[in-house]
């Protein structure tokens, strides 16, 4: 008798696995709330730390004066350290030009004509601020030079760009820094710089030039009263 053939059993249906719906723990800051609040509070300060840090790096604004340049540079060719009054500086001063960053130009400029005074006292007597700083013998001048010994400051350049007072001592060849001007330095010589009559205390040589600004060095003794203002003549 032949044996009868089974049917086989259908397949079983394979269940995919499930994924857990328990919520995962969630991880509490060790040592609790009080611990978390100290850990906010001693990142704030340290925060407000870089940011005193910044602001003192950048030196005192006092008077609203933009700071913005650089440096004067320290490897200037025939840089005067001596005390005041000082030269020219016109025998180096086509070797100074890419260093200050200036350039030798056959005409004044027209694109940013303006201009600025310079006082420099030494325990109270007013020092010369020579003419045709920035003139080279009639072959070339820069964008930062003066005509008279009336202390105005020339900045007349043929592009749209800025200028510091560093620059413009650097074109005189006259050493400039936060701790020196020419060969007096605060660790000997106290000294001051005033804009507009108020006090400055970052680095001179990093104030950008703007119209009409009254720049007054204050050597030693300081004069009586200190210049606050300069009556620019008509069209300056």
């Amino acid at each position: 008798m032949a044996k009868k053939s089974r049917t086989p059993a259908p397949p079983r249906k394979v269940q995919a696995p499930q994924q857990r719906k328990d919520p995962r723990r969630q991880r509490s800051f060790p040592g609790g709330p009080w611990v978390a609040l100290l850990v906010v509070v001693a990142l704030a300060a340290v925060a407000a730390a870089v940011v005193a840090v910044v602001v003192a790096r950048g030196g005192g604004d006092d008077n609203g004066s933009a700071a913005v340049g650089a440096a004067q540079p320290t490897n200037l060719v025939g840089l005067q350290t001596g005390p005041a009054p000082w030269n020219p500086g016109l025998d180096t001063l086509p070797d100074r030009l890419d260093a200050v960053g200036v350039s030798d130009l056959s005409a004044e400029g027209e694109v940013v004509h303006i201009h600025q005074h310079l006082d420099i006292f030494v325990n109270g007597k007013p020092m010369p601020v020579p003419a045709n700083i920035g003139i080279y013998d009639g072959q070339f001048l820069t964008e930062l030079h003066t005509h008279d010994a009336s202390g105005i400051m020339h900045l007349e350049s043929p592009t749209d760009k800025h200028f510091t007072l560093g620059q413009f001592f650097g074109v005189w060849g006259v050493r400039l820094n936060a701790d020196c001007i020419g060969g007096y330095c605060r660790q000997v010589t106290p000294w001051t710089l005033y804009v507009d009559g108020q006090p400055y205390s970052g680095d001179p040589a990093r104030i950008d030039l703007k119209s009409h600004q009254e720049f007054a060095f204050v050597i030693g003794t300081p004069p009586n009263p200190i210049p606050r203002s300069y009556k620019f003549p008509p069209n300056t």
